[in-house]
């Protein structure tokens, strides 16, 4: 418990503090691929952020098989725009029993290059409309958005020319 009150600490520090965010994401990771954990506070503070950044969100979990699918293409994005200020970031959605026993062992296994985050929020009704009004929760999901726009896309993407079709307005 203590060690959780440790990692929200520095989750709401991570979040206000976007410059420290590289020289911190070394701590936040714990042994064996376990991702950050963050609440829904935190990632609302997150969602309204002003950087200058682009900001690729992708909702999945591991027991979903079109999110795991679509895995490669966020990381080819990782990959393709590594020296621009876009961050990808992979959402799970995994059941918190399952963190240590299914999510860990899979972040390990995919050596993802992309951020990893655990949405550790058990109350997803309250949540999931703040993303996106529109939005029933239904996985897999991507939030695209920078200072000045925002698109929310509630399906697969079957390929990573379709991905990118969605990312290129925001490279403008």
């Amino acid at each position: 418990m203590y060690a959780f009150k440790i990692m929200v600490f520095v989750g709401i520090w991570f979040f206000s503090n976007p410059t420290e965010s590289k020289n911190i994401r070394n701590i936040l990771f714990l042994k064996d691929s376990m991702p950050k954990v963050l609440l829904y506070t935190q990632l609302e503070s997150f969602l309204t952020t002003q950087s200058d950044s682009v900001y690729v969100v992708n909702f999945w979990a591991t027991w979903c098989a079109p999110c795991v699918a679509e895995l490669p293409y966020f990381e080819e994005l990782t990959k393709t725009y590594s020296d621009k200020k876009v961050k990808v970031i992979l959402m799970s959605l995994d059941f918190k029993s399952e963190v240590k026993t299914r999510l860990a062992p899979f972040l390990k296994k995919k050596k993802l290059k992309s951020e990893v985050i655990f949405l550790g929020e058990a109350h997803s009704n309250s949540w999931i409309p703040k993303v996106d009004d529109s939005w029933s929760g239904d996985i897999p999901a991507t939030l695209f958005f920078s200072r000045t726009k925002r698109v929310f896309v509630k399906h697969r993407f079957k390929s990573f020319e379709e991905l990118k079709v969605f990312f290129a307005p925001f490279l403008k």
